[in-house]
């Protein structure tokens, strides 16, 4: 049993055959998925059909890439959304200076107060970090009452140190299968307590899918992975990550 903790489904690359992905996605033992849904104008049709599939949850949130689109409305929005049964985490939120679609201190600003209104909430906070790692690890410290997962990991060891000595919760997607990923010993250091898998689908096809559409199926092959870094097994991986996924995300049922 394998939990996706970061996933797309909602994109349109998913769009024809979304219920054959699902499907898939059982078939391959990923029993539950947490669904990032960031465009806030499709989360009421992304409901919708979560809403008829199980072992589904939602996220959402403003990616930094639309920072410069935050004003009281959207605030108010979200506060009534992240209310919503299937919202179980806020985000993904965050900083990106790689890109730079918004503003840097823009982007700072709307995470700050986006960060305070899901702490607010009581809902963790999944974390985009794209080349800010310092200024990621400044604004989260700022609030320390919050739950943090740094989706796909791969940051340095700024925003590494940061996450293992506050107790945040480490993602790991299908980049620990690529020949550039070179960060064993942040993935050794994470506690078991604190390991999450994602694939973040259509994203990040894990090797051997490498420029094909990833999919929720493939975490297995991330498992796999990640328990040769760490020196265990597969099943290991699987149980910590599964009962991690569900203290965070479906509470409730544990």
């Amino acid at each position: 049993m394998l939990i996706d903790t970061h996933c797309h489904l909602a994109d349109e690359a998913f769009a024809a055959d979304r219920e054959v992905v699902v499907a898939r996605m059982r078939e391959a033992g990923v029993t539950r998925a947490l669904v990032i849904e960031s465009t806030i104008a499709q989360l009421e049709q992304t409901l919708d059909w979560a809403m008829d599939l199980s072992g589904i949850a939602i996220a959402t949130g403003c990616h930094p890439h639309d920072a410069s689109r935050w004003n009281p409305e959207l605030a108010a929005t979200l506060a009534t959304v992240w209310g919503h049964a299937l919202v179980r985490a806020a985000g993904e939120m965050g900083l990106d200076y790689h890109y730079d679609f918004s503003p840097r201190d823009r982007q700072r600003e709307v995470f700050a107060e986006q960060l305070h209104l899901a702490v607010h909430a009581g809902l963790p906070v999944v974390i985009h970090a794209r080349e800010a790692d310092a200024d990621i690890a400044a604004i989260l410290k700022a609030q320390p009452d919050a739950t943090v997962i740094l989706h796909s990991f791969s940051s340095s060891s700024v925003l590494a140190r940061a996450g293992l000595d506050a107790g945040w919760y480490f993602s790991y997607s299908g980049m620990v299968t690529f020949k550039s990923w070179a960060d064993a010993e942040t993935l050794r250091a994470v506690p078991d307590n604190r390991l999450l898998l994602e694939t973040d689908a259509p994203y990040l096809a894990p090797v051997p899918y490498r420029g094909k559409r990833n999919e929720p199926a493939h975490l297995a092959t991330i498992a796999a992975k990640v328990a040769e870094w760490r020196g265990t097994t597969t099943d290991h991986i699987a149980t910590i990550t599964t009962a991690n996924a569900m203290r965070l995300f479906w509470p409730d049922e544990t």
